[in-house]
């Protein structure tokens, strides 16, 4: 298994990350390409990443981090997209794109790693916990723009 950032966009590519974050959505819908623009941006950014886990040259798992940043948080990593493929499950690829998940905010002089995990995903909760994550006490809103 090989950990790596993405650092370009290729169709194929965008296709098998497109095909995993249907396994993460609730839904199990397929929401569409995404824009090679999309990519282009992340790539570009020294504030957000993409870590890919690779097996004979096939994505089998992804987490999608960011910088955020405030007055009182000062630097913290958000966690975005984090998802193994279902058959990969329990064989440590989520543990090994933690583990570069960390070293990325640590690299980025970041204090803490920061995500939401939705109700009802007891085994993600059970491997954040694993993990040293702790539940924080808090609501999470969103307002579409």
């Amino acid at each position: 298994m090989i950990i790596k950032r993405l650092d370009k966009y290729t169709l194929e590519t965008a296709d098998a990350i497109r095909k995993l974050l249907v396994q993460l959505s609730r839904s199990g819908k397929d929401r569409g390409e995404i824009p090679k623009e999309w990519f282009d941006e992340l790539i570009d950014s020294p504030y957000h990443d993409m870590i890919l886990a690779l097996e004979d040259d096939k994505i089998i798992g992804i987490a999608t981090v960011s910088i955020h940043m405030g007055p009182i948080v000062r630097k913290n990593v958000y966690l975005e997209d984090f998802v193994t493929d279902a058959s990969v499950r329990g064989r440590g690829v989520g543990s090994a794109i933690w583990n570069e998940i960390i070293k990325w905010g640590q690299e980025k002089g970041c204090n803490n790693l920061e995500f939401t995990c939705g109700n009802g995903r007891e085994v993600a909760q059970e491997f954040y916990k694993n993990h040293g994550a702790e539940i924080y006490d808090t609501n999470f809103f969103r307002k579409k723009l």
